[in-house]
C-alpha cells in the first residue's frame, strides 16, 4: 500500500483565538448607537415634562462600559491597565449622568446653569472618561494580531464618526483635535497589528475636524447650523 502524504494542518484549527474581537465589536456598535440616541430617539416625543429619549440614555453607560470591560477581560489586561479603565469608567458615568440631567432639566426650563453643567463639565468629563476608556482597551489590544476584512473596518470608521459629531455637538471640538491626533499617532506605531484600526478611527476624525473647523472658521455645534 502507498505511502499517504499527511493533510497540511487546518489553518482555523491552528489560528489563535481572539476572544476579545467580539467584545470589541459589540462596544463599537453601542457607542455608535447609544452616544446619538437622543438624535435617534427623538422622533418619540415626550413624557410628561421629560423626553422618552431621555428615558432610553439611561442604558447608555450599561451598554458601553460592560462589553468594554468583558473585552479587556477577554484580553488579559494588565492591573495597570484596569486601574485606568476603572478611572475611565467612572469619570465616564459621571460626565454621563451629568449631561443627562442637566439636558433633561435645560429642556423644560433652559438657564446658564444647566448649559454650563450639561455642555461643559459634563461633555468634558463623559467624553473624558471614555478617552481613558478606548486607552486601556488599546494599551490591552492594540499589538494583537491584525484583523481583516470591511466589517472590523466599518466599525472603527463608526467609531470615529460617533468621536466627531460628539465632539462636535458636545463643544469639545478643541481638544478632540489633540485626542484624535494622539490615536492616529498610536495606530500608526501599531499598523501591523490591531492597532491599525485606531488609523481608520481617529484619522478621519482628525481631518473631518480640521476641515470642520477651517471651514467654519470655528466649531459652531451643527444644530446651530441647521444640519440637525
Amino acid at each position: 500500500m502507498p505511502p499517504t502524504t499527511p493533510r497540511p494542518p487546518d489553518a482555523t484549527a491552528t489560528a489563535p483565538r481572539a476572544p476579545y474581537l467580539p467584545w470589541l465589536a459589540v462596544t463599537a456598535i453601542a457607542y455608535g448607537l447609544t452616544h446619538h440616541i437622543g438624535f435617534g430617539l427623538a422622533w418619540l416625543g415626550t413624557i410628561g415634562d421629560t423626553r422618552w429619549a431621555d428615558w432610553a440614555d439611561l442604558i447608555t453607560p450599561y451598554a458601553v462600559l460592560l462589553p468594554a470591560a468583558a473585552a479587556l477581560r477577554a484580553g488579559k489586561a494588565s492591573p495597570r491597565t484596569w486601574i485606568l479603565y476603572l478611572a475611565g469608567a467612572i469619570t465616564y458615568v459621571e460626565g454621563h449622568g451629568i449631561h443627562l440631567a442637566a439636558n433633561s432639566v435645560a429642556n423644560v426650563e433652559p438657564s446658564g446653569v444647566a448649559h454650563l453643567w450639561d455642555e461643559y463639565i459634563g461633555h468634558y468629563l463623559w467624553y473624558g472618561g471614555l478617552t481613558l476608556v478606548i486607552t486601556a482597551l488599546a494599551l490591552t489590544l492594540a499589538r494583537r494580531p491584525p484583523v481583516h476584512g470591511p466589517i472590523p473596518a466599518l466599525l472603527a470608521l463608526i467609531t470615529g464618526i460617533t468621536f466627531t459629531t460628539n465632539a462636535l455637538e458636545g463643544q469639545t471640538a478643541a481638544v478632540s483635535i489633540a485626542i484624535t491626533a494622539a490615536f492616529t499617532a498610536w495606530g500608526w506605531t501599531t499598523r501591523h497589528h490591531l492597532g491599525r484600526l485606531l488609523i481608520i478611527a481617529f484619522a478621519p476624525a482628525l481631518i473631518m475636524l480640521i476641515v470642520y473647523g477651517i471651514w467654519h472658521r470655528g466649531f459652531p455645534e451643527p444644530t446651530e447650523l441647521g444640519w440637525i
